[in-house]
C-alpha cells in the first residue's frame, strides 16, 4: 500500500512538472535582466512570474511561480490600482483580458515582443509591446488599446506598464522641486498604500516633478551596489506613475498618461497607443544603471544622440531684451575670439505692433522688430558667418502673450475657458495644439525661418507657461481630450520639422527644467536642465539629471550667477555641453584667456566627456565635494572632475578612488584648465599610475578651499 501510495505521489509531482513545462512562457531578455511572463492554463489569463537578473536557464524559469497579473483590469477581483479602467457603451464597467498569442522580432539593435490580450465577453483588444535593447539593458513598454463595439468606448485607466516586485523593503527616490530648483533628489521607504508622482501642468509639465524615478530594494540605493530599478515615461505632457505595496507587502509600479481630467472616448476601430515606458534594472547600483540608460539614449533614442555637439555664447545675461544690431555683432566678435562654434541670439527680437521689450507682450508676432534689427536675421546671418560662426534663435512657438497681433485676430486659437476672466502665467497663454490650425501655424514659424533664413544654423525651443483656462475651442464636447491631444499635435509639429529639416539641432528648453522626457529628445538635440546657472546648484542639478540623461543631452553655460571664479564656473559647465552666457570682453585677461583654453579642451576632448561612460564618484548630497568621471569605450581616455564646495575648516579629506579604468594599463595624470600664469596644486600632475592603484587607492584632489575646482586629463601610456 506505502508502494502504491509513493509511486502515486511520484506520478502527481511529475505531471505537475511537466504541467509546469507546458505553460505559455514569454521570456524578455536582456543581457542582464529578464521579465518572465506566463498564461495560466486554467483562466488563460496573463501573470508577471519574475523581473530581476537574466535567468539563462528553461528548467528554472519552467519553475517559477505564476506571480501577479500582468495588466490588471478594474470590476473583476482585484482590490488595488488597476492598469486600465474602462465603460462599454451598455453600462458594464468590468473588463477581462485573456491571452490569444504572442509574437517576437528583431529590430535593429532590439527584439520586439508583442502580447495580444482580448476580453472574451466584449470585442475590447490589448496589445502589449516591449521592446528590449540587450547591449543596453533598457526595455520600452506601451500599450494599445482597441475595440469593436457599436459605440466608442470611454477609458478612464491606461497605464503604459503595470511591473510587480516583491523585497522586504522598497526605496523610492524621487526628482522634484520648482523653477531654477530641479531635480532634488529625496529617498522615502514606501510602506503600505499608494505614492503617486503625478503633473497636471499639460505643457510645462516637468515643473514641479521630473518624469522619472528609481527604486531600490531591501536597502536604499547605492552607487555601486544593490538592487535597483530606474523608470521614465516619454511623454511630453501629465503622466502619473503610482506606486502601491498591498497586504502582502507586494509592489505594483503603474505608469502611463495621468488620466486626471482625460477620460478617452475612443471610437470603434480607433487604436489608442500610450505613451512608451522605459526601464532599465541593475544589480550592481545606480552607476551601472545610469551608464546604460546613457548609453541607450545615444545610440537609439536622443536626436542625432552619436554626432558632435556645437558650443556656444548666448546674448540672453549679456543684453536681455536691450539691445540692438551694433550690440549684438559685438557679441558675436566675442564668440569668435572666445572660440565657440554659434553664437544664440534669445528672447526678445521679434514684433512691432506691441515689440518685445519685455515678457508682458510681443509673443506670437514672429516678425523682426525693425528698430531693433532694421537688416532682419539675414544681416545677423551673413555677420555670424563672416566671423566664422554660426548663428542661431530662440523661439517660443507654442505660446502667446494676450497684447499681441496674434491673439487678436485668432482668439479662437488660444486654450482660454468661455465666460471666465483669463489667467495668465507668465503673462502668456498656450496656443490649443489639439488644432490642425495652430499645428500648420506653429510648424510656419520654423519653416518660415528656415526658408527665409537658410544659414540659421540652432533653435532653442522654449516652453515658458504650464496650461492656464483649460478648454479647447476646437474640441468643444470632448474637453476631456485636450491633454492628451494638445501633446499629440506638438508630436505633428516636430515630426514635421524632422522630416524636413532633419539635420536642423535644436535645444529643449521650458523655463529650465519644464520638460526632459525621452520622446521630445527625439526631436531635440540636447535641453536645457535649468534656468539656475549658479555653479554650485548647477552641481546638484546635472548630478540628478545625470541618473537618466547622457552629458551631451544637456546644456550648460558659464554665466554671471554668482560670484565664483570663473575657472569654477567653466569647469561646472564642461561637464555637460559647454556654453557661455556672459560679456567675454568684461573679464579680465587672465580669465578670457582661460576660457579660451577651456574652449578648446572642452572641443578636444568632447568624444570623452560627451560620448563616454559617466562615474559620478562623490556626491554633493553626502559632503560639500563633488567628483565625476568620464572614460571613454577602450578606457585609455579619461576625464576627471572635481569640486570644492564650502569646506569646513580643517576637515579630514580621504583620497578618490576612480572607476572605469583599466587595471593592469599605467595612466599619466596632467591638470588642465588652469589660470594662465598658475600652477597645478596636485601631487598627481604629471605623475603616472596603474589603473589598479587609481582605483584602489585613489589620489587626493579635494581640498578646504571654497569653490575650488580641478580638471584632470587621464591618459593611458602606452
Amino acid at each position: 500500500m506505502k508502494i502504491r501510495l509513493f509511486f502515486l505521489l511520484c506520478l502527481i509531482a511529475v505531471s505537475a512538472v511537466l504541467s509546469a513545462n507546458e505553460k505559455t512562457v514569454i521570456p524578455i531578455t536582456t543581457d542582464n535582466i529578464s521579465l518572465i511572463y506566463k498564461v495560466n492554463d486554467s483562466n488563460g489569463r496573463l501573470y508577471q512570474s519574475y523581473l530581476g537578473q537574466k535567468l539563462s536557464f528553461d528548467s528554472d524559469i519552467a519553475q517559477l511561480p505564476l506571480g501577479n497579473e500582468a495588466y490588471l483590469t478594474h470590476g473583476m477581483e482585484d482590490y488595488f490600482e488597476p492598469a486600465i479602467r474602462v465603460l462599454h457603451n451598455d453600462g458594464n464597467p468590468s473588463l477581462l483580458l485573456k491571452y490569444v498569442s504572442h509574437e517576437s522580432k528583431q529590430l535593429s539593435g532590439a527584439n520586439e515582443t508583442v502580447i495580444t490580450l482580448k476580453d472574451d465577453k466584449y470585442p475590447v483588444e490589448v496589445k502589449l509591446y516591449f521592446i528590449a535593447y540587450p547591449k543596453e539593458n533598457i526595455i520600452k513598454e506601451y500599450a494599445e488599446i482597441s475595440h469593436q463595439e457599436k459605440k466608442p468606448v470611454t477609458l478612464y485607466n491606461y497605464a503604459s506598464s503595470l511591473l510587480h516586485l516583491n523585497s522586504d523593503k522598497y526605496f523610492l527616490t524621487e526628482f522634484s522641486g520648482d523653477w531654477a530648483h530641479e531635480v532634488n533628489m529625496k529617498e522615502s521607504e514606501l510602506a503600505f498604500g499608494k505614492k503617486m508622482l503625478d503633473t497636471k501642468l499639460g505643457s510645462r509639465a516637468n515643473m514641479f516633478c521630473s518624469p522619472f524615478f528609481l527604486l531600490a530594494l531591501d536597502r536604499k540605493a547605492e552607487e555601486n551596489a544593490g538592487e535597483v530599478l530606474f523608470g521614465t515615461i516619454g511623454w511630453t505632457g501629465n503622466y502619473r506613475f503610482t506606486f502601491e505595496v498591498d497586504n502582502e507587502n507586494s509592489l505594483r509600479i503603474l505608469s502611463g498618461i495621468n488620466p486626471y481630467a482625460s477620460e478617452y472616448s475612443l471610437k470603434p476601430n480607433e487604436v489608442f497607443r500610450t505613451p512608451e515606458f522605459i526601464f532599465t534594472y541593475s544589480a550592481e547600483g545606480k552607476g551601472k544603471a545610469s551608464r546604460d540608460f546613457q548609453r541607450w539614449a545615444r545610440k537609439y533614442q536622443l536626436k542625432d544622440g552619436e554626432k558632435s555637439r556645437m558650443t556656444l555664447l548666448n546674448n540672453w545675461e549679456a543684453t536681455y531684451f536691450d539691445f540692438n544690431e551694433d550690440k549684438l555683432v559685438a557679441i558675436m566678435d566675442e564668440a569668435a575670439t572666445l572660440g565657440v562654434d554659434m553664437f544664440l541670439l534669445d528672447d526678445g527680437w521679434f514684433a512691432n505692433k506691441y515689440p518685445r521689450s519685455s515678457d508682458h507682450q510681443g509673443l506670437g508676432d514672429w516678425q523682426e522688430t525693425v528698430t531693433k534689427l532694421p537688416n532682419g536675421i539675414g544681416k545677423l546671418v551673413k555677420e555670424a558667418t563672416n566671423k566664422g560662426i554660426k548663428f542661431g534663435l530662440w523661439i517660443e512657438p507654442e505660446m502667446v502673450n494676450p497684447k499681441s497681433e496674434l491673439y487678436e485676430k485668432h482668439k479662437d486659437w488660444v486654450i482660454h475657458l468661455p465666460n471666465r476672466d483669463e489667467y495668465y502665467f507668465r503673462n502668456q497663454m498656450v496656443l490649443d495644439l489639439s488644432n490642425p490650425e495652430v499645428q500648420d501655424y506653429v510648424y510656419s514659424i520654423v519653416d518660415g525661418l528656415m526658408t527665409k533664413y537658410p544659414g540659421i544654423a540652432y533653435f532653442k525651443w522654449d516652453c515658458n507657461s504650464p496650461i492656464t483656462n483649460i478648454y479647447s475651442p476646437y474640441l468643444k464636447n470632448q474637453q476631456s481630450h485636450l491633454y492628451i491631444e494638445h501633446v499629440r499635435g506638438l508630436y505633428n509639429v516636430l515630426e514635421r520639422i524632422k522630416q524636413k529639416y532633419p539635420n536642423l539641432p535644436m535645444m529643449l528648453c521650458s523655463g529650465g527644467g519644464g520638460r526632459c522626457d525621452y520622446e521630445a529628445l527625439k526631436y531635440f538635440t540636447e535641453f536645457w536642465p535649468s534656468d539656475n546657472t549658479e555653479p554650485v546648484e548647477r552641481i546638484f542639478i546635472q548630478w540628478g539629471y545625470s541618473h537618466f540623461f547622457p552629458a551631451k543631452s544637456m546644456a550648460a553655460h558659464v554665466t554671471s550667477w554668482g560670484k565664483q571664479p570663473v575657472k569654477f564656473r567653466t569647469d561646472v559647465a564642461s561637464m555637460c555641453k559647454l556654453g557661455f552666457d556672459i560679456r567675454i570682453n568684461e573679464m579680465g585677461q587672465a580669465d578670457q584667456q582661460y576660457c579660451k583654453e577651456a574652449v578648446a579642451n572642452f572641443k578636444r576632448l568632447s568624444d570623452v566627456i560627451l560620448d563616454g561612460d559617466q562615474y559620478r564618484l562623490a556626491s554633493p548630497y553626502e559632503s560639500e565635494h563633488a567628483a565625476v568621471m568620464y572614460a571613454n569605450e577602450s578606457a585609455n581616455k579619461a576625464v576627471l572632475f572635481a569640486f570644492d564646495m564650502y569646506p569646513r575648516y580643517a576637515e579630514m579629506m580621504q583620497p578618490l578612488r576612480l572607476q572605469g579604468l583599466k587595471k593592469d594599463a599605467r595612466y599619466e595624470l596632467k591638470e588642465i584648465n588652469l589660470i594662465p600664469g598658475t600652477k597645478s596644486r596636485l601631487e598627481c600632475n604629471g605623475r603616472t599610475f596603474s589603473g589598479e592603484f587609481l582605483m584602489n587607492v585613489g589620489i587626493p584632489v579635494f581640498s578646504s578651499r571654497p569653490t575650488n575646482s580641478h580638471v584632470i586629463e587621464i591618459t593611458e601610456v602606452r
